[in-house]
């Protein structure tokens, strides 16, 4: 719950970033090429490993994303700017609190502002924004948390770089489908290493840099990734995700216990005070534990220390049970506010853990505790194997849909083959509902079970949430009697 010494290797200011300023090099018609020091993570805040020269694909036809294959030549991609991108204009909106601003045509559509403050930033509509609609503290972080740069605010009419952006090392983060999100004042310069310029009011501190290819406003993301279904990483269906991945990795994380320690222990009159003297950096630290413990990275042990670092700051706090109470209720509370997954099967496993881990902490900072010193970190996995692929959900929406048109059926005369006809019959939902029996994308398995299956698809009792229709349920008929397979067990 706690772990309040001084950061280690705490943020450095405006001048000390600004005379050390990384570059990225963007290649004319060609890839980005960052230099040296510019860590390079993926969506979920794991170091990403590469040797330089690092060249990153903005062509969106790499092979080997996020890496440059030279597709780019290939394909004749071009980095002109496109005359039907939004205008370069920003909009300044005044309000009791502060003055916002917005550049509509530095917007990467990420939606962070409209989905975690609609009071104030109103999609679809005009104005977009209401400057008067929240707190001071949550239209800054609303701020803040614009990836591409487009929002600003200061207390005057002018922009506040102090307020709106945040001082942190130079990183590359690899958004899961959308673009590169590039933080820490990092300068971006062409082949001549002349500064490219940027829309009016742009932070300067982050920006969104496009990898789809189609941006409208290169070397910007201007959202084209949602119009062209980019996708990359494309995920693997045969592999179950740790409760880490399935959260959003660290920046989710992260996100969530900023808001905890930002928006609920200051104005709280029991955990204020316990955390009152916490070191500025402690959301990261309880983010990279959390992160452990969920199933990624050694973050926290790599970074602070450990089991044994952690336990180290619960002894002799004497945490008492209402103030655990409050703990685990604002955790949840900002998980709901920083977007977390909200499906039954991850929940489970979170409120387990806050629930488990804040009593462990409480056992700890007794009066006379000795806890073991050298435990290793938990590990926290999915709650009696309820993943959230093991059981249909009552609102198939979308992803039903998907489900159904990806399936390819064979003609009269082809003939039926299990890993392009069969396997992709049956979902991830249904593999791991019948996982306790046998595997439903293993050919042996499924001709071993072929009668039993057989006849359940003919009842319509399989799948659990709907009958098939009756051409996948004749296909598999065909290659089970085409199998020859065993009458089952």
């Amino acid at each position: 719950m706690t772990d309040n010494n001084s950061a280690q290797g705490a943020n450095q200011g405006p001048n000390d970033e600004q005379h050390k300023r990384r570059r990225i090099i963007v290649r004319r018609n060609g890839p980005y090429e960052p230099e040296p020091g510019i860590a390079i993570v993926d969506h979920l805040g794991v170091p990403v490993a590469a040797e330089a020269p690092v060249r990153l694909c903005r062509c969106g036809q790499s092979q080997t994303k996020p890496f440059c294959d030279d597709s780019h030549v290939a394909r004749g991609f071009t980095d002109a700017r496109d005359p039907r991108r939004v205008p370069d204009k920003r909009e300044v909106y005044a309000g009791q609190q502060a003055y916002v601003f917005d550049n509509r045509g530095t917007c990467a559509h990420s939606a962070f502002c409209t989905d975690r403050l609609n009071s104030v930033f109103h999609l679809g509509e005009e104005p977009f924004i209401a400057p008067s609609g929240a707190r001071l503290d949550d239209l800054i972080n609303a701020v803040r948390r614009c990836p591409s740069g487009a929002l600003g605010i200061g207390i005057g009419p002018e922009r506040d770089a102090n307020l709106s952006d945040i001082n942190r090392p130079p990183q590359i983060e690899i958004s899961k489908d959308g673009p590169y999100r590039v933080t820490g004042h990092v300068e971006l310069v062409d082949e001549d290493g002349m500064p490219i310029a940027r829309n009016a009011g742009a932070s300067q501190e982050h920006a969104s840099l496009c990898r789809c290819g189609a941006s409208l406003n290169k070397p910007f993301c201007s959202g084209m990734h949602w119009n062209v279904a980019f996708h990359d990483p494309v995920p693997d269906p045969l592999r179950e995700p740790t409760l880490f991945e399935w959260a959003g990795g660290y920046p989710a994380l992260l996100d969530m216990t900023r808001i905890f320690y930002s928006r609920y222990v200051p104005e709280d009159p029991l955990l204020g005070p316990l955390f009152a003297e916490m070191s500025p950096d402690h959301p990261e630290r309880v983010a990279a534990w959390l992160s452990e413990v969920f199933g990624g990275p050694r973050f926290y042990t790599e970074r602070y220390g450990g089991y044994r670092r952690m336990v180290s700051q619960h002894i002799g706090k004497e945490i008492r049970p209402e103030q655990r109470a409050l703990w685990a209720t604002y955790m949840v509370q900002s998980a709901d506010d920083a977007g977390l997954p909200s499906d039954p099967e991850f929940r489970a496993a979170f409120v387990a853990y806050i629930e488990w881990g804040s009593r462990i902490a409480v056992e700890n900072s007794g009066a006379g505790a000795t806890p073991p010193p050298n435990m290793p970190v938990p590990r926290w996995w999915w709650v009696c194997n309820a993943t959230p692929a093991a059981r249909p959900a009552a609102i198939a929406g979308d992803a039903q849909a998907a489900d159904e048109t990806g399936v390819a059926l064979p003609g009269p005369g082809e003939a039926v083959q299990f890993e392009q006809h069969i396997r992709p019959l049956f979902r991830p939902m249904d593999r791991s509902s019948m996982l306790f029996a046998f595997d439903l994308w293993k050919e042996e398995d499924v001709a071993r079970h072929s009668r039993q299956i057989l006849a359940r698809l003919e009842a319509g009792t399989m799948p659990c949430d709907g009958a098939w229709p009756a051409e996948r349920v004749a296909l598999f008929a065909r290659w089970a009697h085409a199998s020859k397979a065993p009458t089952g067990s």
